[in-house]
This record gives C-alpha cells, structure tokens and sequence, in this order.
C-alpha cells in the first residue's frame, strides 16, 4: 500500500464533501450508511466545514477523521472516530455504558478495495482512540448492516468481534445493524 494516512484537516472541507458524497454513491452505500447522497448534497457548506474542523487533528478532541491520500494527492477512503462517553446516548438513542469509541464513515474508492487501505484506515483511528488518556476507552465498536457480508468480513479480519449487540436499520425495521467492537489491547 503507497498511501499516507492522516488526520483530516480543517480547510480541506470540500475534499471531505466529495469523498462523502462518492461513497454515498457507491453500489454498497444503502447498507452502509444511515443517510443518502441526496440528503448530503443538500447540506450547505457551513456544515461541511464544520465537520471537517471538528475532525481535524488540531480541533477535534471527541472526534478524528482519518483519510488515505494516495501519491498524486487524491483520497482513496477515509473513517472517522467519535469518542462516545458513558452515561450518554448514542446516535442510536442507547444509553453509552462505557467509555469507547464508534467507526463510522468507513469508505474505500472501488479501485483501491483489497489493497490494504482500509486496515491501514481503520489502525491509524485504533492508534488515535488508543492513545487518548481522557476519556480513556475500553473497546472501540462500529455497525455493519447484516445484508453486508463483505464488510462484516472486513472488520472480523481486522480484529472486530461480534457483541450479540444490534439495532434496526433506520427506514428499513427489516433490517439490522450489528455490532461488532474490538477492546483495548
């Protein structure tokens, strides 16, 4: 693999809007996302911009967003990290038992799929979430929707275990969102 991953950083808004919005085009997104590409697109640049500041390595502190940049200089896939604290709700509306981090956002360009970049990904927000002293976290956990084997795969080869833990997909009661966490090494 020949890409550098890094923190995101708060002037790069529109790059972050335009990976978001490919992968919300992407074949696998209605089973990997919980919103649409046309509801993104409509969210104004304000929102953008404050997302991509609060997942930069110099603002945020509850949250990282980690792209692969390739040697040209595009982004290949990124993820983000949300620091969940116990006590609280999730975005699901669960209460949070334990301090520990959510992936979430997890996209791979179909071109650079197989090529190792989401385990570098996905270990460059592990050593992030590992390394933060307050709160300190006691697994980090992601979702995948059960009609997504391929990702489910991904992530068991990636260390995640399954919890038993799942919640119904939004828009779709059918359908279920699993959970899967890895604990502090």
């Amino acid at each position: 693999m020949n890409h550098v991953i890094r923190a995101v950083r708060p002037g790069e808004w529109a790059r972050a809007r335009e990976l978001r919005l490919d992968a919300l085009r992407d074949p696998a997104a209605p089973v990997a996302f919980l919103e649409t590409y046309e509801q993104a697109v409509e969210y104004p640049d304000a929102v953008w911009r404050e997302q991509a500041t609060g997942f930069s390595a110099r603002h945020g502190t509850r949250s990282r967003q980690f792209v692969a940049e390739a040697p040209d200089g595009s982004w290949s896939g990124s993820v983000a990290v949300l620091v969940e604290e116990a006590g609280r709700e999730d975005f699901f509306g669960a209460r949070v038992e334990r301090d520990q981090g959510q992936l979430v956002g997890v996209f791979v360009r179909p071109e650079h799929r197989g090529g190792g970049v989401v385990g570098a990904l996905v270990g460059a927000a592990l050593d992030w979430a590992w390394a933060l002293e307050d709160p300190r976290l006691a697994r980090v956990r992601l979702h995948v929707n059960d009609g997504n084997p391929r990702a489910a795969a991904a992530y068991r080869k990636l260390g995640f275990v399954p919890t038993g833990g799942c919640v119904p997909m939004a828009g779709d009661p059918s359908a279920k969102e699993l959970e899967l966490a890895v604990g502090r090494p």
